[in-house]
C-alpha cells in the first residue's frame, strides 16, 4: 500500500480509501446501494486497516446518518488509535424536513458538523467536505464557515466534492485573499470509461496543488468485468436497481473489451485493471472503494499490486480517450512551439 500527500496538508493517505456508502441502508436509495449492518461493516473496516488502508470516507446522508454511526462504532470496537486513521465526511445533502436542513450555508454546515461528530463518536474529523455546489449560498459564506470549524478544532482540513473547476478556483481565491482555510481535496467521479474531469478539473488540481479522491472508480459496477455487450446488468444487479453514475455504455464496453485480455494476461480481474489504471494516473491521490462482500474488497485491494506496462496503459488510453473539444484542441495546436522549448528541442 502506497501513501500519497493529500493536497498541501502534509497529511499522507493510503492510495485506496474505504467508502461507506454500502453501510446501513434499509430502504429507498440507500437500501439499493447497500445494507451492511454493524458486524459485516466492522469486518470490512478491519480488513481494510490490516491491508494498510488508513483513510475512511463517509457522509452525513449515507443511509440517513447510519453509515457514520456504524463507522464510529466500528473504530471504537476495533480499538483503532485516532492518529492511525484519517476520517473524512461530508455535508450538503438533506438531513431533515426543515427548509434549512440542506445546502452549504453557514447554518447547515455548523449544524452538520455537530451531528456528524456525535454519530462518529469523534472529537474532530480529519477532512470535512462540501458534498455538492449550492446555488443558494455565496461561496464566501461557505469558505468562512469551514474556516471557523478548523479554528474551533472540529475539523483539521476541508475539501469539496462535485464542483466545477471555476467554482473551486473562486473558493481558493477567496480563501487566499482572506487568509482562510482552503480546499485541499476534490472528490470526483473518474473512471477509464468516464474521463470528463481531464478537460478542466485535472489541470486545475495540478496547478493549485489540490488532491483528488476518486469516487465510483468502476462506474457503478460496469467495469467490474461481470458485464459486457453480451452479458449486461440484469436481475438484482446494482446497475439495474440504481443506474448511476451516467455512463456511455458503448464506451464502457469498448474499455472492457480492451481490459479483459490484459486482465487475463496478469491473472487478475477486469476490476483490478480498471483500478490499477486509476492508481497509475499522476493526479490521483486516492481511489475510494466500496464493497458489499469480503471477497469484493479483497479483489479491490489486490489492485495495488498490479502494475500495468506502458503498452497496456497506451492501449487503455487509446480506447478511452476523450474526443477533442474546444478549447482543448486549440491549446494542443498553439502550445506546440512552447512545449518544444520546454523540452529543449530545436524550433526548426
Amino acid at each position: 500500500m502506497r501513501y500519497n500527500p493529500l493536497g498541501r496538508t502534509g497529511l499522507f493517505v493510503s492510495e485506496l480509501c474505504l467508502g461507506t456508502m454500502t453501510f446501513g441502508g434499509s430502504s429507498g436509495i440507500w437500501g439499493k446501494i447497500g445494507s451492511l449492518q454493524q458486524a459485516d461493516a466492522e469486518r470490512l473496516i478491519a480488513t481494510s486497516l490490516e491491508a494498510g488502508i488508513n483513510f475512511i470516507d463517509t457522509a452525513d446522508v449515507y443511509a440517513d446518518g447510519v453509515a457514520e454511526t456504524i463507522t464510529g462504532k466500528a473504530l471504537r470496537n476495533l480499538k483503532v488509535a485516532r492518529e492511525d486513521v484519517v476520517v473524512a465526511t461530508k455535508v450538503f445533502g438533506e438531513t431533515g424536513k426543515g427548509a434549512n436542513a440542506r445546502g452549504a450555508s453557514r447554518s447547515h454546515i455548523l449544524d452538520g458538523i455537530r451531528a456528524s461528530l456525535k454519530r462518529l463518536q469523534l472529537d474532530y474529523v480529519d477532512l470535512y467536505q462540501i458534498h455538492g455546489f449550492d446555488p443558494a449560498t455565496p461561496i464566501e459564506q461557505t469558505v468562512r464557515a469551514l474556516d471557523q470549524l478548523v479554528r474551533d478544532g472540529d475539523v483539521r482540513y476541508v475539501g469539496v466534492s462535485n464542483w466545477a473547476a471555476w467554482q473551486i478556483v473562486k473558493a481558493l481565491g477567496i480563501a487566499e485573499r482572506l487568509g482562510l482555510s482552503r480546499f485541499e481535496s476534490l472528490q470526483a467521479y473518474y473512471t477509464v470509461a468516464g474521463r470528463d474531469l481531464e478537460r478542466e478539473l485535472i489541470p486545475m488540481l495540478r496547478s493549485e496543488g489540490v488532491g483528488l479522491m476518486v469516487w465510483s472508480p468502476l462506474a457503478g459496477g460496469l467495469l467490474s468485468g461481470k458485464y459486457d455487450r453480451a452479458q449486461q446488468a440484469e436481475g438484482d444487479s446494482r446497475r439495474v436497481i440504481f443506474d448511476f453514475p451516467p455512463v456511455n455504455k458503448e464506451r464502457a464496453w469498448d474499455c472492457v473489451d480492451v481490459m479483459r485480455p490484459i486482465a487475463s494476461a496478469h491473472g487478475v480481474s477486469v476490476a483490478q485493471v480498471a483500478l490499477a489504471w486509476l492508481l497509475q494516473q499522476q493526479q490521483v491521490t486516492t481511489v475510494i472503494i466500496g464493497a458489499k462482500h469480503p471477497d469484493q474488497l479483497a479483489d479491490n485491494i489486490a489492485a495495488t499490486q498490479l502494475v500495468l506496462s506502458a503498452e497496456e496503459l497506451r492501449s487503455i488510453d487509446q480506447v478511452s480517450r476523450l474526443p477533442a473539444e474546444y478549447p482543448g484542441w486549440m491549446f494542443e495546436r498553439q502550445g506546440e512551439y512552447r512545449r518544444k522549448q520546454l523540452a529543449g528541442s530545436s524550433l526548426t
